[in-house]
């Protein structure tokens, strides 16, 4: 493997269609599609500041690199990507990629990111800012994230996530065979309209959670004072320990709570109308 070390690069396709080549301290400066069409490559302690550098590139590894706000769009139509301890401050990273492993990223303008992406590995990522994280993604595993992105987890499938703390709105909508396990999940409206969506161990805040469900299941789980009018017109079975405040025309299924503060059954649910609503026997 060629080595490329203690210097930088700028302007246009600088390294266009290289191969098997490791970027050692390197800085891509301002311009455009640094490495283009390559494969093999290896960058450590790089920084990159122009656009779009990673670009139709086949088999890379990212470690202790620094991508600045000028370094956006900087991974698309790519695979099989290791990136580990990486610091991001530009948006729109990762786009139409397959098989990405992240280990202890921060990214610091999550608008946009990982979308239409399959096969995506995640442990310990922070995202800050930003809209629709991971839309139209599917094939995800995380274990350990913090999001303050709003609406991320869009159109998702076959999702597996563990130990997350999510503050947004409108997470987890139209998501299909997604489980999340031992996570915080604070915002209004979460899940509505997913199929397949089973939460265990979470702790669930914000208004309305949890309508227009399809087989949503939800074991040992908590609800904040603030989680009114859940599960609307939704199918489910549900554990939750604790009270809930407030339970609204649910569909059909079972839920079972220590503590209801009130459920509200009105004209307007839907049949068959028979979700059988109880607080646990002691």
């Amino acid at each position: 493997m060629q080595l490329i070390k203690d210097t930088e690069f700028g302007g246009e396709r600088p390294l266009f269609a290289v191969h098997d080549v490791h970027l050692d301290h390197v800085t891509i400066r301002e311009g455009e599609s640094a490495i283009k069409k390559c494969s093999n490559i290896v960058a450590t302690d790089c920084r990159f500041e122009g656009n779009y550098p990673f670009w139709h590139v086949h088999g890379f590894t990212i470690s202790s690199c620094y991508f600045a706000v000028g370094g956006r769009s900087a991974l698309w139509y790519s695979d099989h990507l290791k990136m580990s301890d990486t610091v991001i401050d530009a948006p729109k990273m990762f786009r139409e990629m397959n098989d990405i492993d992240i280990k202890n990223v921060v990214m610091n303008d999550a608008d946009e990111v990982f979308w239409k992406c399959t096969g995506i590995k995640i442990r310990n990522l922070t995202l800050h800012g930003g809209t629709y994280p991971f839309m139209f993604s599917s094939d995800i595993y995380v274990d350990g994230l913090e999001s303050d992105s709003k609406y991320v987890f869009q159109y998702v499938k076959n999702a597996e996530i563990h130990n997350a703390k999510i503050t947004t709105k409108d997470a987890f909508w139209e998501v299909e065979n997604v489980t999340i396990y031992d996570s915080e999940l604070n915002g209004e409206y979460l899940g509505w309209h997913s199929r397949n969506l089973r939460l265990v161990n979470c702790r669930i805040s914000g208004e309305q959670p949890l309508c227009h469900a399809h087989d949503l299941v939800l074991e040992n789980c908590t609800f904040d004072p603030s989680c009114d009018r859940a599960f609307e017109y939704s199918t489910l079975i549900a554990d939750i320990k604790g009270a809930v405040t407030n339970i609204k025309n649910p569909v059909s299924g079972h839920i079972v709570a220590d503590e209801i503060g009130s459920v509200t059954i009105d004209g307007n649910i839907e049949a068959p109308a028979d979700c059988i609503i109880e607080r646990r026997h002691r």
